[in-house]
């Protein structure tokens, strides 16, 4: 082969690996840009960073100190983190720095529980706040200016999803609601009966989205009817996930249930010995990772349920999983300051690589993972304290 056309080869191969590290619409495909992931998995397979061999030297490389907890997971994109507050404002940083690059305070201040979710230069969140109405909100992912807010009939601490150019997203009402998401503008309603705390998971057409009436719904993407429900024996919290053909939900029952993802039909179910809460399940090569207030996190077979294995934490597992590159991301939450930790697991056998002392602020908030980092909140009830952490290699 002639020089020339060696040098063009290679050309065309580092401008295919370009190009493979883009999403078509010209931002990272190693992001976390909302609370499931964009594959409703918790799963980043793009993260080749942060490893195995190298979690165990993870350092802490920025912290951020709000006016209030963050119970608010992360979101990640094109090198800037956005997460709410307790004290009325979402928040941008700069991912490796920690610089903050703007706030959105919320109408009266109202709490942020709502994890966002970052599109088309577009951050989507709720609000919620005693005695008013809550409020989903649109602004500039660059400035944070307003581009639109809607009212919802009752506060709202339901995290959004975004999927093909709407917003669906519920309240403490019991309602989802699917807006444009360049307006704002209502397309349709759904009333499951009572509060929605469960974000939604948006997949081949089919809205899923968990409620506090025990129940569990698939939904038609455009119109907002019934396809299917399936009823558990305690109140739903927790995220729906999918993936392969398969529905994942967490009941304050103490099980994780499997269901068809097209019929509702039961597959399997594995009981965590505690509440499930909001927590919700990451898949990743055929694994599945859920923890539990009993203070354990579980690795199961994604499509049988069969016990892969089991790591205990002193505190109590409230919040989700986020997988990369072969480590299980997790952290916990306890009244007692010194059985607060944030953890890096091996996803093969559960063995411990790395883990953080969170102290008094309780590790509440799901961690993201992306482009080498990975940053998680934490808050403390009582004292109204949290922290943003972004943790790295040196």
């Amino acid at each position: 082969m002639s020089p020339l056309r060696i040098s063009t080869l290679v050309f065309v191969i580092c401008l295919a690996a370009a190009a493979s590290a883009q999403q078509s619409d010209g931002t990272s495909i190693n992001n976390w840009s909302e609370f499931t992931r964009t594959n409703s998995h918790r799963w980043n397979p793009y993260e080749k960073t942060l490893g195995v061999n190298n979690a165990g030297k993870l350092t802490l490389k920025w912290s951020y100190t709000p006016g209030a907890q963050i119970y608010s997971s992360p979101a990640e994109l094109n090198n800037v983190v956005y997460a709410g507050s307790y004290d009325g404002n979402l928040y941008a940083w700069n991912a490796k720095t920690g610089a903050k690059l703007w706030s959105f305070f919320t109408e009266i201040g109202s709490w942020i529980f709502s994890s966002p979710a970052v599109a088309n230069g577009v951050v989507y969140f709720s609000s919620v706040y005693p005695g008013v109405p809550g409020v989903i909100y649109a602004v500039t992912a660059s400035t944070g200016k307003l581009l639109w807010s809607y009212p919802t009939y009752n506060g709202s601490y339901a995290t959004p999803t975004v999927a093909g150019g709407v917003v669906y997203c519920g309240d403490w009402g019991g309602r989802l609601y699917a807006l444009n998401a360049t307006t704002g503008a209502l397309l349709w309603t759904f009333q499951s009966g009572t509060q929605i705390a469960s974000a939604p998971a948006v997949v081949n057409g089919v809205v899923y989205i968990g409620s506090e009436s025990n129940s569990l719904y698939a939904l038609n993407a455009s119109t907002g009817t019934v396809i299917w429900t399936y009823a558990t024996s305690a109140q739903i919290q927790s995220s729906p996930t999918v993936a392969n053909g398969i529905v994942y939900i967490g009941s304050d029952d103490g099980n994780l249930y499997a269901l068809n993802a097209n019929t509702g039909a039961f597959k399997w179910s594995f009981n965590t010995g505690g509440v499930v809460g909001q927590g919700t399940a990451a898949v990743a090569n055929g694994s599945l990772f859920i923890g539990s207030q009993g203070g354990n996190v579980y690795a199961l077979e994604a499509k049988t349920g069969a016990l892969l294995w089991t790591y205990t934490t002193p505190g109590s597992v409230s919040a989700s999983p986020a997988v990369a590159n072969g480590v299980v991301y997790i952290s916990t939450e306890s009244p007692t300051a010194a059985d607060n930790f944030f953890y890096a697991l091996n996803a093969t056998n559960g063995n411990l690589l790395w883990s953080y002392p969170v102290g008094g602020e309780q590790g509440s908030s799901s961690p993201a993972v992306a482009n080498g980092m990975v940053y998680f909140g934490s808050g403390n009830l009582e004292e109204g304290t949290g922290k943003m952490y972004a943790f790295g290699l040196n």
